[in-house]
């Protein structure tokens, strides 16, 4: 009996001492506990700014709790019951200590576990104190947080009431960013907030209040931040190139140098890339700069381009990537980037990505990107420039000038399915007049030409075993002139004895259809037919077959276009049939 009575005394003395001296530490008003530390890190930072201080902790079960403090036992007491009154905080907060607390996540380098107890702020509540129960087991505390129950409507706005203006404008970024808001970022929650918000709640389900609780403040706020973090968003100051940017350094890393160009490649298998622009210059630069990245494959065809007197956009998408490039004319410079991302990927992201590169691009004065820098190690090819793929058309096939506008006629094969079609692929053009059937199209280009030299067709039958020539590009443009390709006139039709062909003894490329059949004195015969038209037929090399000149004069006719007829036979040497055809035949190309 005795000994049970000394150990009843013991136990009493012992809770009694652990309650004296959690009395005198520092007091917390623990208001929620989360699961994960990102949805934590988002409600430490959405009560930020309020009259309380607030601070984020790790406590027993792997949980996470937001308190605000630290106060002494008898003002946390105060402060609580105030809060709930107001309805401020979840009406099952509690007081915790800080020997209750292990590590610190919130606020970042301080040490707010041996912080002294701040003074209570400023209120006109009165106070009714509240019993507090610390549970205590043989003098070990363990602390398993309740979840929080969901906040009232009157709950929600008196929490929202303890926001600052930077937390406010915030999350109206992020519900801008969510794609919910459309004003103006001014931390005012009106209208256009509220909608917002309400918008948000019905997308996942919430009661559209237009009120977000705390937890929903977290979960919006941690989301946004989980895609901050996927992207590594971090600025870069590339001291070579002259430019600082921010940049998604989780998905980018440094590559090489390769004038004007630094190249930030993929990692992590991210597919996205960067490309920093630099290079000493002037407006001169600029516009020869805008018009050569548009031959690059990371300026997709298909997109916007604005150009200023000291700047220009260009973005375009396609089945593979979605770029957007900006440079400026800055510190005698040409400065800029170029963001690509791929296809397919998190369109959101990529927006996040770019918003905050076109917010923190910076031009470091007087630095620029040696003209030289990194060409010692550039691989060399004429499909790269500075280490960028050029551009490709699908096809590049011949043509030839038939009038003085620069009206080009070629094979229809050469514009079969094209999104964009260029002479010598500088002009851009459109198809005026096709006939699939005699494989047979006439462009009309966007600017008027003037060409040195227009067809003349003969009019009359060329004699049989005559020596011809085609003017073309067998190589489809890797040259930069069209070459001849001599042969005989093997016949006046077909092999099934088509009165609108003639058959050629001649060796040509696939890249000579729609050139130009020539005789000894430069008359146009016809016009070489693709291959593809005898199909079915394994034919030799040497075997191929043009459009004659009687077809395509009907042809032109019925397009608009009167062609120039001749009836002249006359003897030219190779140069000066070399020089007429260059002057006459042009590369057509057909870009998807």
């Amino acid at each position: 009996m005795i000994k049970r009575i000394c150990a009843t005394l013991s136990l009493l003395f012992t809770l009694l001492f652990t309650n004296i001296a959690l009395a005198q530490e520092a007091a917390w008003i623990q208001v929620e506990a989360l699961q994960t530390l990102r949805v934590a890190e988002a409600s430490v930072r959405a009560r930020s700014g309020g009259p309380d201080a607030v601070a984020g902790f790790t406590i027993a079960g792997g949980w996470y709790a937001v308190a605000l403090g630290p106060y002494t036992h008898a003002d946390a007491q105060t402060r609580m019951q105030a809060l709930k009154a107001e309805g401020t905080i979840p009406s099952d907060a509690f007081i915790m200590f800080s020997s209750q607390y292990s590590r610190q996540f919130w606020p970042v380098g301080a040490s707010a576990l041996t912080s002294t107890p701040t003074a209570l702020p400023e209120t006109g509540t009165e106070v009714v104190s509240e019993a507090v129960t610390e549970p205590v087991d043989n003098g070990i505390t363990e602390v398993v947080a309740p979840p929080t129950p969901p906040e009232t409507k009157a709950q929600a706005r008196a929490s929202e009431r303890t926001l600052g203006r930077d937390a406010r404008m915030e999350l109206q970024r992020v519900l801008e960013w969510e794609g919910f808001y459309r004003s103006g970022i001014d931390g005012a929650f009106g209208p256009g907030t509220r909608k917002a918000m309400a918008e948000y709640q019905a997308s996942l389900g919430y009661d559209a209040t237009g009120i977000l609780t705390t937890r929903q403040r977290a979960e919006l706020l941690a989301n946004y931040q989980a895609v901050i973090d996927s992207l590594g968003l971090q600025v870069v100051r590339d001291e070579r190139a002259g430019i600082e940017v921010a940049m998604p350094t989780a998905m980018v890393g440094f590559g090489r140098y390769e004038a004007p160009f630094a190249h930030y490649d993929s990692k992590n298998n991210s597919g996205v890339r960067v490309v920093l622009i630099s290079q000493t210059g002037d407006q001169n630069t600029l516009f020869g700069l805008y018009d050569i990245l548009q031959t690059l494959e990371i300026v997709p065809l298909n997109g916007e381009r604005q150009r200023g007197n000291k700047d220009f956009t260009l973005t375009g998408s396609d089945d593979d990537i979605s770029s957007h490039t900006y440079v400026r004319l800055v510190d005698g410079a040409v400065k800029g980037f170029t963001l690509i991302w791929p296809a397919g990927g998190d369109e959101r992201r990529r927006e996040m990505a770019l918003s905050q590169m076109k917010a923190s691009f910076n031009s470091v004065a007087d630095v620029a990107l040696a003209d030289n820098a990194g060409l010692d190690e550039a691989v060399q090819s004429l499909d790269l420039l500075s280490g960028l793929e050029i551009r490709r058309p699908s096809i590049s096939r011949s043509g030839f000038y038939v009038d003085l506008n620069g009206s080009v006629l070629t094979t229809s094969a050469a514009i079969a399915g094209c999104q964009r079609i260029t002479i010598d692929e500088v002009y851009e053009a459109s198809v005026a007049g096709e006939n699939s059937e005699l494989g047979l199209a006439v462009l009309q280009p966007a600017e008027r030409l003037a060409p040195l030299v227009v067809a003349k067709f003969l009019t009359h039958d060329p004699r049989l075993q005559s020596d011809i020539a085609v003017a073309g590009y067998p190589f489809e443009g890797a040259l930069s002139a069209p070459t001849l390709t001599f042969g005989k006139l093997a016949d006046l039709k077909g092999l099934g004895g088509e009165e609108n062909l003639t058959r050629l003894n001649l060796r040509a490329e696939d890249g000579n259809a729609g050139g130009p059949v020539l005789d000894s004195g430069g008359a146009v015969l016809g016009m070489l037919l693709s291959r593809g038209t005898n199909e079915g037929r394994q034919l030799p090399q040497d075997v191929n077959f043009a459009a004659d000149a009687g077809s395509i004069a009907a042809f032109l006719a019925e397009s608009g276009i009167t062609a120039t007829a001749t009836d002249a036979e006359a003897s030219m040497n190779p140069v000066e049939m070399s020089a007429m055809a260059a002057n006459m035949t042009v590369l057509v190309s057909c870009w998807n």
